[in-house]
């Protein structure tokens, strides 16, 4: 057992620590207050390899380890839980491609992302199915020498920029699960597909937030990934893959607001003396640092198990529902310490409270990281 990141490991912490706070952090406000989409920053990312980490050195990808790719999650939230979103989601639509396809298709969906910044978006929500995810109503009806898709998604990120969609839909709605597929969709090759305008959302507002249409859209009988009905094991083997990497965003966040924290109580004069002398204060910080631990060893736990190729769903759970109810309560604890300022958005710590909020959400809320727990505990009884 070794808590040790290795010397490349600690290179790649330090590397993307530097660009979250001298590329990210500068631009973090404007680019929430004007909901601009970060471009220019996933252009950055993407030169620095911070980008696709999923993909495997054989496609033309950097060969990252799941436990690189928490390392570099939790750094790019650290300078922007929205600007992560944008970044993180091209690994949620590409993780069941690497997963699912065959050699063929990696080749032809993966190494296009290795040579130009291109963005892609994972599309399995739809607007009357967010936790009932095998519910969804997207059809996919054989055309002959073509696939037909016919629904819509919401909550889609990045839709509005994407060069590559990687949809779900199903073969008959009765069969719930065992009808679902995968499909890769090329919006640039595509006919029917309408995309809604950008969503207003309460944080993560630089991140690009829309439901697409899908009218009578005909894609080519190879991009299904897998045979039909195989696409709810992908989404699946997709989610314990990304739940590591979500949770790994809430601990970058969560420990944003701790350094900022533990500053500003250090610094704050009230009653003749720093903040950070009162036991109320010092009993927050306390949590927050305990928190802060424990979610980034359940997430670097949950990723191991990835690299081992062991089972790792019931300790993603673990990872996504605790990491995330932490960030929630230390973005919020992070307010309280700073009072009325916390409240204000001339300082940093109301935008990590709104956009952590969020973590506690997509990718199955905390809710139904608790139902998958006990499906673990009690289907092993």
């Amino acid at each position: 057992m070794n808590f040790e990141y290795s010397t490349e490991q600690a290179e790649i912490k330090a590397t993307t620590m530097k660009f979250a706070r001298e590329v990210m952090m500068p631009k973090a406000s404007e680019y929430d207050q004007s909901a601009t989409f970060p471009k220019d920053i996933i252009e950055k990312a993407w030169e620095l390899g911070f980008l696709n980490t999923c993909i495997p050195a054989e496609y033309g990808g950097v060969g990252f380890s799941a436990v690189d790719s928490m390392i570099i999650t939790e750094s790019l939230a650290y300078g922007c839980m929205g600007m992560n979103t944008a970044i993180m989601a091209n690994d949620l639509a590409l993780l069941p491609i690497v997963i699912g396809a065959n050699d063929e298709q990696k080749k032809k969906f993966l190494t296009p992302f290795t040579e130009k910044p291109l963005i892609a978006s994972f599309c399995l929500t739809e607007p009357g199915n967010g936790s009932d995810a095998a519910g969804l109503k997207t059809t996919v009806k054989d055309g002959g020498d073509h696939w037909v898709v016919n629904g819509e998604k919401m909550w889609i990120t990045n839709a509005g920029f994407a060069d590559l969609f990687v949809v779900y839909a199903t073969l008959d709605p009765s069969l719930k699960h065992k009808g679902i597929c995968a499909i890769v969709i090329d919006p640039k090759e595509s006919t029917g597909i309408e995309i809604g305008k950008p969503e207003e959302k309460m944080g993560h507002k630089c991140s690009d937030t829309r439901g697409v249409r899908f009218n009578n859209v005909k894609v080519p009988k190879a991009n299904m990934l897998g045979a039909p009905g195989e696409g709810w094991k992908i989404a699946m083997k997709t989610l314990d893959h990304s739940r590591p990497m979500v949770a790994s965003s809430a601990v970058g966040g969560a420990q944003c607001a701790y350094d900022h924290s533990a500053k500003y109580a250090s610094e704050r004069q009230q009653f003749g003396r720093p903040i950070s002398q009162f036991q109320a204060i010092q009993f927050m910080v306390a949590e927050m640092a305990m928190k802060i631990e424990a979610a980034r060893l359940l997430v670097t736990k949950s990723a191991w198990l990835v690299d081992q190729k062991l089972p790792n769903t019931q300790l993603a759970s673990f990872a996504k529902a605790f990491a995330a109810d932490a960030c929630m309560q230390i973005t919020t604890d992070a307010v309280q310490i700073y009072g009325g300022y916390g409240y204000s958005k001339e300082y940093p710590v109301e935008k990590l409270m709104r956009d952590a909020k969020l973590i506690q959400i997509y990718e199955g809320t905390s809710q139904i990281q608790r139902l998958v727990i006990a499906k673990e505990i009690f289907s092993r009884s």
